[in-house]
């Protein structure tokens, strides 16, 4: 395995990794397992999320990394795009989408922008949880919101998912 602490090896690591998660032949096919009721493959650090395109009206999905789970039937996800990413554009449009985690089927929830403080706290537990897969995924995030990734006053969007009913 290369070393990600060096620059070069980082910056290669990152553009290719950059590379990968804009290709829809490689995203797509989680998708389809999701949908296929196999979303338990993928353990509960992945969730498939349903929402609403802001201008066709028509469902979307995507395979998204649960980086915080906070409370029972809140999973926080990060938008490694920026706000360039349509799935966070559509949720910031209309916050009612449906969530699935592990063999959970799709659940009705409410989209909410985290502020820059809950995200860095967010951020804080995520990094200590997996500090090797951070620092591995950081050079991606470089290369995929065009700026350096920090852990404090992060410009990484991030999203509360709460399931209608969880914490009532």
């Amino acid at each position: 395995m290369p070393d990600v602490t060096s620059p070069l090896a980082a910056g290669a690591i990152g553009r290719a990794g950059a590379r990968l998660l804009s290709n829809r032949r490689l995203v797509r096919p989680p998708i389809w397992l999701y949908r296929a009721r196999l979303g338990f493959l993928f353990g509960s650090r992945m969730l498939l999320l349903e929402h609403v395109g802001r201008k066709t009206g028509a469902r979307r999905y995507v395979v998204l990394e649960v980086v915080g789970h906070p409370m029972p039937g809140t999973y926080v996800v990060a938008s490694g795009f920026g706000d360039r990413a349509q799935w966070y554009r559509n949720v910031v449009v209309e916050p009612r989408v449906r969530v699935a985690s592990g063999a959970r089927a799709l659940s009705p929830a409410t989209a909410r922008r985290l502020s820059v403080g809950e995200a860095d706290a967010v951020l804080a537990v995520y990094v200590s949880k997996h500090r090797r897969a951070w620092n591995r995924f950081k050079s991606i995030l470089k290369n995929t919101l065009g700026t350096a990734i920090s852990e404090d006053d992060t410009e990484m969007p991030m999203v509360e998912l709460r399931l209608d009913g969880a914490g009532s």
